[in-house]
This record gives structure tokens, C-alpha cells and sequence, in this order.
């Protein structure tokens, strides 16, 4: 790292810790990101960094969806088995799920959260909700009329609001939490994954610092 370099990390880093930082923040990838990168050292210094600045959740989304369903499963299950050791250093309370999870596998419940989804994609997340709840009211145990935002909100998977989601080298929406999302500060930059660092996640953090969130309003 230059002296330039070196002083505007400092400088950011400073500007960082004397403002509120996001409580969640979503990193959304594909999966050929994760595949040229196989020693996963650059999500190992994600989490770091995350953890570095207090943030209590981070939520990897890797969204293996430019492969065939057979491919896809080998994958994740490559992925699942290879990612969750990584961060065992910085925590483990570590969540991982994939698209043949019926639930989220957890760990211990301290420190630093980190969900990994694997293929586990929002319009997947939110189809299995719907036909979870038409199969309740088919039974009986709902009403159409009872159906409201908490009763679809209970029947997903993610149950964690995301301040932030950064998409590393990309600039279309990621098909991940698009509804707990909605309201979600998004972050593109035109630094691809493998030439992503610490500087690019500070200023990822200090533009959210600046914006002034409405919530829809």
C-alpha cells in the first residue's frame, strides 16, 4: 500500500467510526466470483472488515444461476462444505443454506452473524412462502382474508432486513431478499470481486453514511 493509498484508507476509516454504521449488510456474488477466487482469503477479509467496524450481520449471496440444476447442486454442495471453515477464526455463528435446505442450518449463536445463501434466490425464497401459505389455506389453517405482510414475512426463510447490499463488479439488481430488500441501500461499484479491497469497502460504507434513508417515504 502507497502513502497516498495509505492515508485516504486512514482518513475514511476515521470518517467511519464517528458515524452509525449498518447493522446488516448483504454482499451478493455469482458464483464464477467464488470459482476464480477458490482460496476464499478476499470473503475471509469481508467478514473481517465487517467485524472490524461492529456491523453484527453480514449475508453472503452467491447466486449460481448461469448453470443447469444438476450443475447447480454439485456447486453448492462444493461450496457449503469448502466457505463455512474459512471464517471459523472470526466466528462461528455461521449459517449456511441452499436451495435444498428446508431450513437454515445454524451454528452458535454468538458473535459476528454470517448467512451464506447458495442459489437461494429471492423469487425462490418468496414462491416457496406462497405456496407454503395457499397449502394452509387449503387446509384450513388460514383464510385468504388473513393473509397480510406478517403472514407472508413469517413464511420466509431470511428473517433479517439488510441496510446495505453491495454488488461487487455489477450493475443489475441481485435476485436476493427482493422483499426484505425493498428498503435496502444498494451499492454498485465497477470494481469486480477479484480487484475488490479494503478501500472499496470503506467507501461502500462511508456512501451509506451520507445518504438519508426514507424507507419508502
Amino acid at each position: 500500500m502507497g502513502l497516498v493509498s495509505g492515508l485516504y484508507e486512514w482518513k475514511l476509516k476515521n470518517a467511519i467510526k464517528n458515524q452509525k454504521v449498518p447493522g446488516h449488510i448483504v454482499l451478493a456474488l455469482a458464483e464464477n466470483d467464488l470459482l476464480s477466487d477458490i482460496n476464499y482469503e478476499k470473503l475471509r477479509s469481508f467478514v473481517s472488515w465487517s467485524k472490524e467496524f461492529e456491523i453484527n450481520i453480514v449475508t453472503i449471496y452467491v447466486s449460481v444461476i448461469d448453470v443447469d440444476m444438476e450443475l447447480s447442486k454439485k456447486i453448492c454442495e462444493k461450496l457449503s462444505v469448502e466457505i463455512p471453515p474459512v471464517f471459523h477464526s472470526l466466528t462461528l455463528n455461521i449459517n449456511v443454506i441452499t436451495r435444498w435446505n428446508k431450513k437454515i442450518r445454524t451454528n452458535e449463536n454468538r458473535g459476528i452473524r454470517l448467512d451464506i445463501s447458495l442459489g437461494y434466490s429471492g423469487k425462490y425464497e418468496l414462491t416457496k412462502a406462497i405456496k407454503e401459505i395457499m397449502k394452509k389455506v387449503g387446509t384450513g389453517i388460514l383464510k385468504p382474508e388473513d393473509i397480510d405482510e406478517e403472514i407472508i414475512e413469517s413464511h420466509l426463510l431470511f428473517k433479517f432486513e439488510p441496510d446495505l447490499v453491495i454488488r461487487a463488479g455489477g450493475k443489475r439488481l441481485t435476485d436476493f431478499l427482493i422483499w426484505q430488500a425493498v428498503y435496502s441501500e444498494l451499492y454498485f461499484t465497477d470494481v469486480n470481486w477479484k480487484d475488490f479491497c479494503k478501500v472499496d469497502f470503506l467507501r461502500a460504507i462511508r456512501d451509506y453514511q451520507k445518504r438519508q434513508r426514507r424507507f419508502g417515504k
